[in-house]
């Protein structure tokens, strides 16, 4: 499901999105997630309105599922193990080497575009890095 709207506001007044009390309330703001990510050209307001939507599905899931410690950089290696990758492996994700780098030692975060490449990339919910 794509959201189409020119302005926050109005994802805001479409979506009404609020705090997800259960899991179908969960899924329904995942599928809206998957779909602003895989947009090729989102507007500003969109990835906005991502950001807001992984914040709540990001609350719900850290209260529900008791995962351990991994965070989206522990994802991303997992990832990059799995798969027999390097650092170097990724530039097409996240552009040169260097944010590459800066990427897995913490010391720059994920974009919407990075994680919509990363989710493309290994065949991944975009939920995954959040």
């Amino acid at each position: 499901m794509i959201v189409l709207a020119i302005d926050y506001g109005s994802l805001l007044a479409e979506r009404k999105p609020e705090v997800i009390h259960g899991e179908e309330q969960n899924e329904a703001y995942i599928k809206i997630l998957e779909g602003l990510v895989s947009k090729e050209n989102p507007t500003p307001a969109e990835d906005k309105f991502a950001e807001l939507l992984a914040l709540l599905i990001e609350d719900f899931e850290s209260k529900h599922y008791q995962l351990g410690k991994s965070g989206p950089l522990d994802v991303i290696r997992h990832m990059m193990e799995e798969n027999g990758l390097r650092q170097k492996d990724l530039v097409d994700v996240f552009g040169t080497e260097s944010i590459v780098s800066e990427v897995l030692n913490g010391k720059r975060a994920l974009t919407a575009d990075h994680i919509k490449r990363l989710s493309a990339r290994f065949s991944v919910s975009p939920a995954v890095f959040f």
